[in-house]
């Protein structure tokens, strides 16, 4: 989608939830796993989604960032910065309205991103938490 947010027409797709679709469909396509997105919207200044998602393995979990990042430039026009592929436990993936983080299952259990910005303990992996 090109051109500023201000253009688009009441029921149309945002930038942001285009870059959402798209990047849900990269980590479908890449087999991640237990992906949840949640709704930051509201909530935070930082980004509108946060996407948290598994990867079986160290090599996986890069290819999913590597991946992720070439999707949202050719598909959404975003240029996303990316930490921590070099190791592969958790790679972080900033498209700007959307944060992604990738992790290894034993180092997402440790560090339990979702406990800290779901709003309740029973949103379970797979759907949308809401905002506000």
């Amino acid at each position: 989608m090109t051109g500023p947010a201000s253009s688009l027409r009441p029921g149309s797709v945002t930038p942001a939830e285009r870059l959402l679709a798209v990047t849900l469909a990269s980590l479908d396509d890449d087999k991640a796993e237990d992906v949840v997105q949640i709704d930051l919207r509201g909530r935070s200044d930082m980004a509108d989604w946060m996407v948290i998602a598994s990867g079986r393995s160290v090599r996986q979990v890069a290819a999913i960032a590597e991946h992720l990042a070439e999707r949202v430039k050719h598909e959404a026009g975003v240029v996303a910065r990316m930490e921590g592929k070099e190791t592969g436990d958790w790679v972080l993936i900033d498209a700007g309205d959307v944060i992604v983080h990738v992790f290894r299952p034993e180092v997402r259990d440790f560090y339990q991103l979702e406990k800290m910005w779901l709003p309740t303990a029973g949103v379970t992996a797979g759907t949308t938490a809401p905002g506000g």
